[in-house]
């Protein structure tokens, strides 16, 4: 990809996107395809694919402190490494230093970020699943937040063209709370989660899958196929997983009509009152600070939830004096993100004489049975599960006493089954979580910094009591033994699925976007990035937000060839 660093002089576009991760990918993609000269704006470095991901062949003796981060730099992120797994030597360069991204916590908040061309695409978990109606309609059935302006109807084609870019491994389940899509074939789950899945559905009539993920099992588009090394993370020069640098990008320079800048952070969007319309938006360069305005026709912002939010907080004018499309009072409310941590682990004795090849980069999948038909809850929506089960290795020996033949005799041999099952729960929306701007804190490069202040409901905390026991006892009941629970405290924002800040809705009282994805009172603004979502449902949101963008993609472009834009 050509990164043009430098403003050209010709500074007018027929789009601006703001935002490389997966919904800025998307947009850049779709945009450009349809003819459109467009401007992609990223806050961060260039990452070109392959070329620059530094650790994606490198072994573990190659890595400095056994991969461990030392005490000197863990000082620069306190709250990245509130996860326990992304601040690493082999991933530390994709995250952000919260020295340098500070922000303020009136409830804790785990905002986990990665600032460079790609996004969090680069360090995703690939899940990739479906909402449908039972998600669509849940506000309007149980009284939170307020309705979807759409439904799973309105979604399901950009569903099925999404799936068929990004590539997704998987199976059919014909389970209308976990639609069906279209899927290269899926990887295949071991001995010990096969017996759990035939336990639970002879048991308790429920369903395990293998899980729904963005890593090819068949070549597409010239991206190669998984090689099951499980180091995604680090960037995969084979391309066998999404990522906006591996796929979108690409695909988004290929048509000519795309100018990348990095180094971008956009500031406001620039609003104009004589034309009721956004015309643009400023600019400050990381790192010269010099500002810039770029214009444009259409604008679609894909700089995540909580940026986006802070752009649009940010980009006040007389006819929006508190925020860019803020007419409802609704900008910047309505945080989601999905709980989890809490579960359970066993051990099984059996299925010595079996292993499994190479490292799966994908777990299994339990699709959410609570609160489905007859069965009625003191809290509402559901959880699924994630996990899987594996065999202790040699790395079990480092605190064995043995020495010579016994030594190597216990590293040859694997060692148990264990198994763990972790749940992912939905959060459900509530005006009170909410991020605001300090304009009187202001970063490094003048930006305001942003406040958090959301945490997890009763209803939430009433659902763990579920996910904790439903996952001991679907394990006991298949025959592990040694099972025990876990419910680990956390804030926030360590999903990292962020959502909800402008919220689609039907009532521009209520809400900041349309059904298109349109802010109600500035048409020619889009926000596609987890900021849009009404509520979060249990699974995955990613594959959600690059549907729900290319549809509004679609639309954007029609309706600026209608002369409506």
């Amino acid at each position: 990809m050509n990164a043009n660093i430098k403003a050209e002089q010709q500074q007018t576009y027929d789009a601006i996107v703001v935002g490389t991760g997966i919904s800025g990918g998307i947009a850049a993609k779709e945009l450009t395809e349809k003819g459109l000269k467009t401007l992609v704006l990223e806050r961060g470095r260039n990452v070109r694919h392959i070329v620059d991901y530094p650790t994606m062949n490198k072994h573990p003796w190659e890595l400095p402190n056994g991969d461990r981060i030392s005490a000197e730099e863990a000082v620069h992120y306190q709250k990245q490494m509130r996860t326990g797994y992304t601040i690493r030597p082999s991933v530390v360069h994709w995250w952000v230093k919260d020295t340098e991204q500070p922000y303020e916590e009136v409830r804790r908040f785990d905002w986990i970020r990665g600032y460079h061309v790609g996004g969090r695409s680069l360090m995703w978990g690939r899940q990739s699943y479906r909402m449908g109606d039972i998600d669509f309609e849940a506000n309007a059935k149980d009284g939170y937040g307020v309705d979807w302006p759409i439904r799973y109807k309105d979604i399901k084609p950009w569903y099925d063209h999404i799936e068929r870019f990004v590539g997704i491994s998987g199976e059919n389940l014909g389970l209308p709370q976990l639609p069906d899509g279209i899927f290269q074939p899926p990887m295949e789950l071991n001995c010990v989660e096969k017996h759990l899945k035939s336990s639970m559905a002879e048991r308790f009539n429920r369903v395990l899958s293998i899980g729904r993920a963005a890593n090819l099992t068949q070549p597409l588009n010239g991206r190669g196929v998984c090689q099951s090394r499980n180091l995604c993370w680090r960037g995969c020069p084979y391309g066998a997983y999404y990522s906006s640098n591996s796929a979108a990008l690409p695909a988004a320079e290929a048509t000519g009509n795309m100018m990348l800048r990095p180094n971008s952070i956009v500031d406001s969007v620039i609003y104009d009152e004589d034309k009721g319309r956004a015309v643009g938006v400023r600019v400050i360069d990381a790192e010269t600070l010099e500002t810039t305005e770029f214009y444009a026709k259409i604008i679609f912002l894909c700089a995540s939830a909580i940026n986006t939010a802070l752009i649009m907080m940010n980009s006040r004018s007389d006819r929006f004096p508190d925020g860019l499309g803020n007419d409802s009072g609704e900008l910047g409310h309505n945080v989601m993100d999905h709980h989890f941590h809490v579960g359970a682990n066993g051990v099984f004795e059996g299925f010595k004489d079996s292993y499994y090849w190479g490292r799966r980069p994908n777990g299994i999948y339990i699709p959410r049975y609570r609160n489905i038909g007859n069965d009625k809850r003191d809290y509402v929506r559901g959880f699924g599960y994630q996990g899987g089960a594996s065999r202790e290795d040699w790395r079990r020996s480092v605190q064995e006493l043995s020495v010579g033949e016994d030594l190597k005799d216990i590293i040859r041999q694997p060692g148990d089954w264990t198994m763990g099952i972790t749940a992912f729960g939905e959060v459900v929306p509530l005006h009170e979580n909410k991020v605001s701007l300090n304009f009187d804190k202001r970063d490094k490069w003048g930006q305001p910094t942003l406040v958090m202040d959301a945490d997890f409901s009763e209803n939430e905390r009433k659902m763990r009591v579920d996910m904790k026991n439903d996952a001991a006892e679907m394990l006991e009941a298949a025959g592990f033994k040694n099972v025990t629970t876990f419910d680990r405290e956390t804030g926030m924002g360590l999903g990292i699925h962020e959502m909800g800040t402008a919220r689609m809705g039907r009532d521009p009282r209520t809400s900041v976007l349309n059904k298109w994805n349109q802010i109600h009172a500035c048409k020619n603004v889009f926000v596609t990035d987890g900021a849009c979502m009404t509520s979060g449902a249990c699974q995955n949101p990613s594959l959600t937000y690059m549907a729900l963008t290319a549809r509004a993609a679609d639309y954007a472009v029609e309706e600026l060839k209608k002369g409506n834009l």
